[in-house]
């Protein structure tokens, strides 16, 4: 069972443990971009399905894709390439069906990745990717443009809820890292720290085992903001994409180490911010876990795997654990891409569009699953070598 002692992560021997490893991003908490669609909410990709194939289709739908788009191989996969450790975004409505009520067959999803984990010797974090009335306003919250989390008490008792349920399920379970309990928060500094404070303190009645991972606001970026609640065994994550112009591919960038006075300036305010997190973790004793970066690989023609690799190098000075975001994608021209790219184009991706990725899907189903469901499989998805070279630049 791993545990925190000062700004460290420790194994119960008391031995330093650094996590490095991959976030499984559009698994458990479907985005859109991941499978070469427009951004949006995945329930509401989820209601077209169902209206145009009906319920029993959507379930068929549903299952299929938690089968086969992360399998037992990718852990095996991941521990055999020297990684240790996975991030595993889910949406609440995966084990909440009904508030209060707990879905045995969506728990299972965790169960199984958290039992291969263990058996490849690696760690889980779980990671709450989209809570009851969503904690941000972003479609990777399963949000429509509202964070209905903060101004809905029941919203908030059910998450805190679904973590303790959670907690009693796992609190014995050695391959579990810890709990990331909220990613990316939009709320007032103040009513984060009081939520947090809430949190922990009822997730402590169950489980006094696992390392609780708390993100500050602003996108799980102003540490300084964040209070450290009075329990012991905690761990800061923070999110880091910057320049985002860069990472993200949003608009013309330099080439990377930034000869551009603006990106260099920039940069350098970045590097500096990420030291200050250090200092924030020496000063508070919690250790950091960077639990998300990436880039959008431009083949790599603006440097993009030089920079991950010096930002790599960066962490291991700092001490910081990370994962990246994220494991596989198919290849996109925005949003950080995946380790593993799938960059064919048959008619359940149409690059050309105007319908693209899983928008098609509700179309082509009937015709086309098992097709369909070859596609989600790692095995059609290539390895980015050059920046796998990067990421284990420092001995893993």
């Amino acid at each position: 069972m791993l545990k925190t002692k000062d700004n460290y992560i420790v194994d119960e021997a008391g031995k330093k443990i650094v996590l490095r490893g991959f976030n499984l991003g559009g698994w458990l908490m479907m985005e859109g971009y991941i499978l070469f669609a427009p951004n949006i909410a995945e329930r509401i990709f989820k209601d077209k399905f169902r209206q145009a194939q009906g319920a029993s289709a959507l379930e068929e739908f549903e299952t299929s894709f938690r089968d086969n788009f992360i399998q037992e191989s990718d852990f095996k996969n991941i521990a055999s390439l020297g990684f240790n450790c996975v991030r595993l975004p889910f949406n609440h409505k995966l084990i909440e069906k009904e508030p209060f009520s707990y879905s045995q067959e969506g728990l299972s999803y965790l169960q199984k990745a958290v039992a291969w984990a263990k058996k490849y010797g690696i760690w889980v974090i779980l990671d709450l990717h989209a809570a009851p009335g969503s904690q941000n306003t972003d479609w990777h919250s399963d949000s429509t443009g509202e964070s209905g989390l903060w101004n809905s008490p029941s919203n908030i008792e059910r998450t805190i809820k679904l973590w303790s349920f959670l907690a009693e399920v796992f609190k014995d379970e050695e391959a579990v890292a810890g709990y990331d309990l909220l990613n990316e928060p939009i709320v007032s500094a103040g009513a984060l720290n009081r939520f947090y404070a809430e949190l922990v303190q009822e997730i402590r009645k169950t489980d006094k085992n696992h390392i609780l991972f708390l993100e500050p606001v602003n996108w799980a970026q102003d540490l300084d903001t964040l209070k450290k609640p009075k329990y012991e065994n905690l761990a800061f994550s923070i999110h880091f994409y910057q320049p985002l112009e860069f990472c993200f591919n949003t608009e013309p960038t330099p080439v990377y180490p930034f000869g551009d006075y603006l990106y260099k300036k920039g940069m350098q305010d970045n590097i500096k911010h990420l030291k200050d997190c250090f200092k924030i973790s020496q000063g508070l004793k919690v250790p950091i876990l960077v639990g998300e970066f990436g880039v959008n690989d431009r083949l790599n023609q603006h440097g993009e795997k030089d920079y991950i690799r010096d930002l790599v190098k960066l962490f291991a000075g700092l001490d910081f654990s990370w994962t990246y975001w994220t494991y596989k994608a198919v290849k996109n021209t925005a949003f950080p891409d995946g380790f593993y790219h799938y960059v064919e184009d048959p008619a359940w991706v149409n690059r050309q569009g105007p319908i693209r990725g899983w928008d098609n899907y509700s179309s082509l189903w009937q015709a086309h699953k098992d097709e369909i469901i070859d596609f989600w499989k790692t095995a059609s998805y290539g390895i980015d070598s050059q920046l796998l070279a990067s990421l284990r630049e420092q001995k893993l």
